[in-house]
């Protein structure tokens, strides 16, 4: 199995690599997903993911309808998709490298290229997953009812019944969703967006970044800038962040929106996680609603 064969007939992956007729070498693949390096007999590699056991049912064709469509946009570099199956997705190898300043510049221009390319509404035409969670992609409404209704209530129910947050941690991001009009940032077009731009879901090379792992969707586009800054932030992100505005300025106050747009990606880890991420949700409310 050569790359121009794998890409005429992608459903035959898996046959070959029960056969073993594929070098395998696991790499990393984060906290989801197990992940290997495959070497085909041309000497090119790719990228392939699955879930333990049973991936739910639409997990990669999300994924994979996802990163299309981010490509689509000619913007940031995107993984070809070579091979979208129930349980496994395969992707061009990206060979990475250390990250950069100026990779870093380019990264903020070509991501403003990217949200600037737009969506034609709030949400997506195919079903989500953040994680392993389903995560609704219907549109409606403005902004920050959609923000209220489709990324932060789904995650804060999830969150309450699996005991990772008390009542009274329940209470105060409601009381942020019944206020989330007044913090809310200034209204735009639905940008075109990544979705779950946590740095793990940069890939750096020699002169540009990857982006990977999407949960993609038109929204708002502070909400990818956001995300940049969790755990601990992206490498160059003052020099990202820069060069995002100087080529498409932010709205006035964008940094004190930061909390508000990662809430969402809190409450999923609750969610998923437990308890553990209970206190960076209750910091991020709180920041929030003291402005």
């Amino acid at each position: 199995m050569d790359l121009a064969y794998l890409r005429q007939h992608p459903q035959h992956l898996p046959t070959f690599l029960t056969h073993q007729r594929i070098r395998e070498t696991p790499v990393a693949g984060g906290s989801i997903c197990e992940a290997r390096r495959l070497t085909l007999e041309d000497g090119e590699s790719i990228f392939v993911k699955s879930v333990p056991g049973t991936a739910p049912e639409g997990f990669f064709a999300a994924e994979a309808a996802g990163l299309r469509w981010l490509a689509e946009a000619a913007a940031v570099p995107i993984p070809e998709v070579l091979v979208e199956l129930p349980d496994l997705l395969g992707l061009a190898w990206v060979e990475e490298d250390a990250p950069t300043p100026a990779a870093a510049e380019r990264f903020g221009r070509e991501l403003a290229a990217l949200h600037r390319a737009g969506a034609e509404s709030l949400g997506a035409p195919w079903p989500g997953f953040i994680g392993t969670l389903p995560q609704d992609n219907s549109g409606g409404g403005d902004w920050p009812e959609w923000f209220a209704t489709r990324r932060l209530e789904p995650y804060l129910r999830l969150s309450r019944d699996r005991g990772a947050l008390s009542g009274g941690d329940v209470a105060l991001v409601e009381q942020l969703i019944e206020n989330l009009p007044g913090y809310a940032p200034p209204g735009e077009p639905p940008a075109r967006l990544h979705g779950d731009l946590w740095p793990g879901n940069l890939l750096w090379t020699a002169d540009r970044v990857w982006l990977i792992d999407p949960a993609a969707h038109g929204g708002h586009r502070e909400t990818d800038l956001a995300q940049l800054a969790l755990f601990g932030g992206a490498p160059h992100l003052d020099r990202i962040l820069g060069a995002y505005q100087e080529t498409w300025p932010l709205a006035d106050g964008w940094r004190s929106r930061v909390p508000l747009h990662q809430l969402h990606l809190w409450l999923v880890h609750t969610a998923l996680f437990g308890a553990g991420y209970r206190d960076a949700v209750v910091n991020a409310a709180k920041t929030t609603l003291r402005g």
